[in-house]
C-alpha cells in the first residue's frame, strides 16, 4: 500500500548554495541538516537536497512514494522491467529508501518510513 508521493528529492552539486536558495524560498530552516542531506518539512511534504543524487542516477527532482513494503514494491517494479539505481538502504532511524528507473527512463523513488 502507498501513502502517495510525500517526498521530493533534488540532486544538487552545491549543497550550501542549494540550502541557501531553498531556505529563502521556503522561509524556514531545514528540519535535517547533514553533510549528506538537507531536508525541509513543508505543509506535510518533505523536500530534500541530496549532494550525491547525480551519482545515484538522478537527473532531476525525484518523487518518492511512501510505501509499507519496500521489498515487495521494488520487486514488482523490477519484474515490470525497471532497473535498480539505488538498492534498498537504511538512511537512519529505520527509514529505508530505494530508486529504480522504469522502462521509459523515469526515476521512481520509494521510501518506507520507520
Amino acid at each position: 500500500m502507498t501513502a502517495g508521493i510525500e517526498t521530493i528529492i533534488y540532486p544538487v552539486k552545491d549543497l550550501a548554495g542549494a540550502k541557501a536558495r531553498f531556505t529563502g524560498l521556503l522561509g524556514l530552516d531545514p528540519s535535517m541538516d547533514e553533510p549528506s542531506y538537507v531536508g525541509y518539512r513543508v505543509a506535510g511534504q518533505d523536500i530534500g537536497l541530496d549532494p550525491h543524487g547525480h551519482s545515484k542516477g538522478m537527473t532531476g527532482p525525484v518523487g518518492h512514494w511512501h510505501v509499507d513494503d519496500i521489498e515487495g514494491d521494488v520487486t514488482t517494479l523490477l519484474d515490470a522491467g525497471a532497473q535498480t539505481l539505488q538498492e534498498i538502504q537504511d538512511v537512519g532511524g529505520g527509514k529505508r529508501t530505494a530508486m529504480v528507473k522504469d522502462a521509459d527512463g523515469n526515476v521512481i523513488g520509494l521510501i518506507q518510513p520507520s
